[in-house]
């Protein structure tokens, strides 16, 4: 079962990689939620929606941001999961490496989608510091 968890999120990133944005929308649920950037999640600027996500991963997409990606861990409870990666991209200041944090359903038809998607899910911790 975390093998298929784990693939749901190959697709989406080997989909990130190409810039197709309907390829990486097909991994998500369409009243998703994903955390755009850092802090995003506290002020509740988040995107959720199939347009809204739409937008914001297509100026990801066009402003060319490429990740590389960290190991894996998936926790399955049911038709829950929890998934967790590591990524590193390139930017003005260097390298942003952050945790990713997703949660992910299993659909009727087997596949996983996800739900929640907080790509700077270490945020909190890096805030203690």
């Amino acid at each position: 079962m975390t093998k298929d968890v784990h693939a749901t999120i190959t697709r989406m990133t080997d989909a990130f990689a190409k810039g197709d944005v309907a390829g990486i929308l097909s991994t998500y649920e369409p009243d998703a939620v994903v955390v755009p950037a850092p802090g995003a999640a506290q002020s509740g600027a988040v995107a959720t929606g199939t347009a809204e996500l739409a937008a914001m991963f297509r100026q990801f997409v066009d402003a060319g941001v490429a990740f590389s990606y960290g190991g894996h861990e998936v926790v399955v409870a049911g038709d829950i999961a929890l998934h967790l990666m590591q990524w590193t991209a390139p930017g003005p200041l260097g390298n942003t490496t952050a945790l990713s944090v997703a949660v992910l359903r299993k659909q009727p038809d087997g596949t996983w989608k996800m739900v929640l998607d907080h790509p700077f899910g270490d945020t909190v911790m890096q805030q203690a510091n």
